[in-house]
């Protein structure tokens, strides 16, 4: 049996993994969605492939960065640092901006999707966040 301390590393290991899915996945979607909105037909029948990988990859993806990423404070002991609020707020928002997607993929398949609302400055601004408040610990 793994002591907590020989868990973290692989702990770590699961969560960036998975962030790094989740993260994919969102940058994925929001460059389909931005190139589709106004497309042919044909753009309705790729949404429903996206839309499949979304909620068979990028939502479990995300799931795990929450999972491991409770499971890192915990054995990490970082419960008290004020990093950790404000990274678990940008990664709130990160999933909610998923939510966001996923119901303009849902709308695209449903054509009735007929404006794009730009996702990359907040993707780009969130996961730079996440990874300075994570690597940097910075308060």
């Amino acid at each position: 049996m793994m002591s907590p301390a020989d868990s973290y590393p692989w702990i770590k290991a699961l969560h960036v993994a998975s962030a790094l899915i989740f993260v994919g996945g969102l940058v994925g979607t929001s460059l389909f969605i931005r190139s589709v909105v106004f497309a042919s037909e044909s753009a309705s029948a790729m949404a429903v492939i996206v839309r499949c990988w979304d909620r068979a990859v990028t939502l479990p993806a995300m799931g795990l960065v929450w999972a491991f990423g409770l499971g890192l404070v915990m054995s990490g002991g970082w419960a008290g640092g004020a990093w950790l609020p404000v990274k678990a707020g940008v990664v709130l928002a990160l999933s909610a901006l998923h939510g966001i997607q996923a119901g303009q993929l849902r709308r695209i398949v449903n054509r009735t999707q007929t404006w794009a609302w730009r996702t990359g400055p907040w993707l780009i601004g969130g996961i730079v966040a996440v990874a300075v408040l994570a690597v940097a610990k910075p308060f």
